[in-house]
């Protein structure tokens, strides 16, 4: 089964504050053109999209650089709805992170700079979560300087507590980069 992670981008879709609003106007109808397409002016970062390091580590690899391998992989998903502040070490398992894709259902909460710390020395191969942000900028420095992408603004992520998946989400491949929409997706068996 696929289960969508994405979020619809649309006029209505809510952006970081100071981020540029999504924009989507028509610039050919069938009955007048003979095809049908829209004109999109939205940020890097809108809707579900990656960081790529650019965005917060100078030279750092845009989107278009990083291994196509760090936007798939075996996921896992840990729900940390219950607490609060800041997610803390002691709210998730000290193994089992080499190589996933590790995507918190936080409702709303950010990632403490102890628990980055810890998902880069453990190789986590990408982070997200189903916050507008993983966390301060602190916490965005630790994960891209450890070439660790964040994923941001997922959704559905509760179908996927206890369960096995891969994880899916390539972006634009925008040039000089620091992030891209991305149609993300989970594949269970």
């Amino acid at each position: 089964m696929i289960i969508d992670l994405s979020l619809s981008l649309s006029e209505e879709t809510r952006v970081y504050p100071g981020d540029p609003e999504v924009r989507i106007k028509p610039w050919t109808v069938i009955e007048r053109d003979g095809y049908y397409m829209n004109v999109l002016k939205l940020g890097e970062h809108s809707g579900t999209h990656v960081d790529a390091p650019a965005h917060f580590i100078p030279g750092g690899k845009t989107v278009d650089e990083l291994p196509l391998e760090k936007f798939m992989g075996p996921g896992l998903v840990i729900d940390v709805r219950s607490g609060e502040g800041l997610v803390g070490l002691e709210e998730v398992p000290d193994f089992g992170f080499l190589g996933r894709v590790v995507l918190f259902l936080t409702g709303g909460r950010e990632l403490s700079p102890e628990i980055a710390l810890f998902l880069v020395a453990e190789g986590a191969r990408a982070v997200g979560t189903d916050a507008m942000s993983i966390g301060d900028d602190a916490v965005h420095r630790i994960l891209l300087s450890g070439e660790v992408p964040i994923f941001e603004n997922l959704t559905n992520l509760e179908l996927l507590v206890g369960k096995e998946f891969t994880f899916i989400a390539f972006p634009l491949k925008v040039r000089m980069g620091s992030g891209s929409p991305v149609r993300a997706v989970a594949i269970t068996e």
